[in-house]
């Protein structure tokens, strides 16, 4: 079993789309195993984006993730980062496969609608800037 971050932005937080995307989740055999809605900071949307702070969409970026709260959450299951990545789709909605999170609520690719781990070493990093291990509740629901 492995664990991965997954983020609805804020677009799917005013739309509404929490509910339906975890659903989309829990229906291809991810579960949920921590989770809380947040309102970034410009600091902790900044942190939490580092790697992209030389790119010129950075700033955007953070002003977009700060502008209403976002639902965060640890979802786990077999190869859970591919299978999460899957579901998302490619970044750009529009070259997105259909029946993806993107292709379905994604509006733009700055306003995707979701965010999610892309390797073990980054999901590690990801968890750990939103969730101590202790909120972590995979142990009390009978997975690994």
């Amino acid at each position: 079993m492995q664990h991965t971050l997954s983020i609805v932005k804020p677009d799917g937080i005013v739309r509404g789309l929490v509910g339906t995307i975890i659903a989309h989740y829990e229906e291809h055999g991810l579960r949920m195993v921590a989770a809380r809605f947040k309102q970034l900071s410009p600091q902790e949307a900044a942190g939490f984006y580092h790697v992209h702070r030389e790119r010129p969409f950075f700033g955007e970026l953070v002003d977009y993730m700060v502008s209403a709260p976002v639902f965060i959450s640890v979802l786990c299951g077999k190869d859970a980062i591919q299978q999460h990545r899957t579901l998302m789709g490619a970044t750009d909605p529009k070259n997105a496969a259909e029946g993806t999170i993107r292709a379905l609520y994604g509006e733009s690719i700055d306003r995707n609608t979701v965010h999610g781990s892309d390797a073990e070493d980054t999901a590690k990093f990801e968890i750990g800037y939103f969730f101590p291990q202790a909120e972590i509740y995979s142990d009390k629901i009978g997975l690994p």
